[in-house]
């Protein structure tokens, strides 16, 4: 073949020129493959081993990258140097679902997660959120159970919505999240037609030292929040177009539609966390508007595509952990759980130097005294131990403390949160079924469950189901028992008891 001078040669991984894209070195046109063909060798040993694992969670997913700024002033309540006014930084996003593997369909009932790496000047900021403002359980003990609970069974390997409702319908502080996950927004339309929440209480410190509380809310600049699929859509959309979610994000930044979401926080005053009436940490419970309004912070657009999908997306790394000066964690049992565990799943599923991988890797100056292990690049000087009088790093604590420190004593116990006068695991999600959906919505959503419920559901979790749903509300709870019975037939107590009122007028 002639040396086409506007196309590059073909190389090894080690910028060797090689001989042929399609012919293997053999003895002879007929003859056997000689082990001297390095090329060969290469191509066929990094083909074994390019698949890393997969996410435990999250696995399905893609992602984009941009620009956020903060355009408002908010320095009241923080000294973060990324939440000043007219700041700006870069950002890495990664969407995904929950429960599926990395092959399934984007269009499955799941939560959505809304993960956003900021590189500030300070290094790196990131929140691990999803698209509902709450989560199914409140303490991390549950995590690992919760998530088997949605993945396959040891037997047969499929996914059971037996083993689902028997996991929710014993854990009723899930009741907020599957609510919400069985209504419209259990399938948004669109990953940028959605919003994103930190769903965590994280803390805030500002310059003169003042702490409060405070809540991420990402609100999509596409519409509000609630565009939906229907499960019909949904279920044809994933076995059509398995990649809805990502095509529509990829496409619509490929003819520069960039999508963007507005942050707003809700701020609690760091004493009003002490007496509030629901404990303002516990991840299944929301923070009323009317106690706690949004404030406006800042833009997110996201305005280009990855090149290189398995180095730029499958890569990329999210960790609670990473805060910056001026943002810390908070009780929430969850956040200080997600602190250690994410950290730790990135070192098992990339490597102890995944942020040496340039899309984890700061835009800010490191200097740490990290030393070897599998896949370091960046080389170390001396000394690597502290305390030294080489001229190695020393810390520099920050003056006016940390944002992610409380006063805490007691002792040591393995107990729930401390009750709060309002609350409770049934009124929020009773609210979201009462006052903000619409009938339309409500009726939408006794058949998702409904439909959910008659799908392979053993009738003992069939039982605590329909009453885990008349504690929710009780109109809604008789709904869905008769919309199942009527599916697998079998008459309902709410049914029997309709006829019997019906017989009786």
């Amino acid at each position: 073949m002639t040396e086409n001078k506007n196309v590059p040669p073909t190389t090894t991984d080690a910028g060797i020129r090689v001989q042929s894209d399609e012919h293997s070195l053999t003895v002879g046109p007929d003859g056997p493959i000689v082990l001297n063909d390095h090329y060969l060798l290469e191509q066929m040993a990094n083909f074994n081993r390019e698949r890393i694992p997969e996410r435990q969670p999250h696995a399905k997913g893609s992602g984009a990258f941009g620009t956020f700024e903060t355009t408002q002033d908010v320095s009241q309540y923080t000294k973060a140097q990324i939440f000043q006014p007219g700041a700006k930084c870069d950002v890495a996003m990664r969407f995904s679902t929950v429960a599926g593997e990395r092959g399934s369909p984007d269009t499955w009932r799941d939560p959505r997660g809304f993960s956003v790496k900021m590189y500030t000047e300070e290094g790196i900021f990131d929140m691990v959120g999803n698209n509902t403002p709450i989560f199914f359980i409140r303490d991390p003990m549950k995590f690992q159970h919760f998530i088997r609970s949605q993945k396959r069974r040891a037997d047969n390997n499929m996914r059971d919505h037996d083993m689902q409702w028997d996991f929710w319908t014993l854990s009723p502080e899930s009741a907020h999240q599957v609510t919400y996950l069985m209504g419209d927004r259990g399938i948004p339309r669109t990953w940028r037609e959605m919003n994103g929440y930190s769903s965590h209480t994280y803390s805030l410190i500002n310059a003169d030292g003042e702490k409060f509380w405070v809540k991420f809310h990402f609100h999509t600049d596409q519409g509000d929040g609630n565009a939906y699929l229907s499960q019909d859509e949904a279920d044809k959309l994933a076995g059509t177009d398995g990649d809805f979610h990502r095509r529509d994000l990829f496409d619509a930044i490929s003819k520069g539609d960039h999508p963007s979401w507005t942050l707003k926080w809700q701020i609690m005053p760091y004493e009003d966390a002490k007496t509030y009436d629901i404990n303002p940490f516990d991840l299944t419970k929301v923070w009323p508007h009317d106690d706690y309004p949004l404030i406006e912070v800042g833009k997110l657009t996201l305005n280009q595509n990855p090149t290189d999908f398995h180095t730029q997306i499958e890569q990329l790394a999210f960790e609670p952990n990473n805060m910056v000066p001026g943002v810390g964690l908070s009780p929430d049992k969850m956040l200080l759980a997600r602190g250690f565990s994410y950290a730790d799943a990135h070192r098992a599923r990339l490597g102890v130097n995944y942020k040496q991988i340039p899309v984890n890797t700061p835009k800010s100056p490191v200097h740490s005294y990290s030393k070897d292990g599998a896949g370091r690049t960046v080389p170390v000087t001396d000394p690597v131990y502290a305390p030294n009088s080489y001229g190695g790093p020393a810390a520099q604590p920050e003056p006016g403390g940390e944002a992610g420190l409380w006063h805490a004593d007691g002792d040591m116990v393995r107990q729930a949160y401390t009750l709060r006068p309002k609350d409770d695991d049934w009124t929020q999600a009773g609210i979201l079924v009462r006052e903000v959906m619409d009938n339309d919505a409500r009726e939408r959503f006794v058949g998702n469950v409904a439909g959910h419920l008659a799908d392979g559901v053993s009738e003992k979790v069939l039982v605590r189901a329909f009453e885990y749903w008349r504690n929710v509300d009780l109109e809604i709870g008789d709904r869905i028992e008769i919309a199942v019975r009527e599916t697998i037939g079998g008459e309902s107590k709410a049914a029997g008891m309709a006829s019997a009122q019906s017989i009786s007028g």
